[in-house]
């Protein structure tokens, strides 16, 4: 970040629209953990502390991202969905 009032990114990932499997799962992480090595200063949560809290906060406000996209939130979690969290939290302010 150039600035102390720039804030960090989300990770780096292939489209997470396309999970659909726990392979598909595994391979975002990996996309993430590789993204985060190469831009360790990019993230917004890039500590395992600030990233678990982000996780949390986002776990918690799924329901309102799907709401404010107009799409129902799905009564049985999906790997979408755990995608989706992940990268969020590394990016969640």
């Amino acid at each position: 970040m150039s600035n102390p009032y720039e804030t960090g990114r989300f990770a780096a990932v292939s489209d997470v629209n396309q999970v659909a499997s726990r392979d598909d799962v595994a391979r975002v992480v990996r996309e993430m953990a590789d993204d985060l090595r190469r831009n360790p200063g990019a993230w917004e949560n890039s500590t395992l502390e600030r990233f678990l809290d982000a996780l949390s906060v986002s776990l918690t406000a799924l329901p309102n991202l799907y709401a404010n996209r107009g799409e129902s939130f799905p009564d049985q979690p999906n790997w979408k969905i755990l995608a989706e969290t992940l990268v969020m939290a590394s990016g969640y302010e």
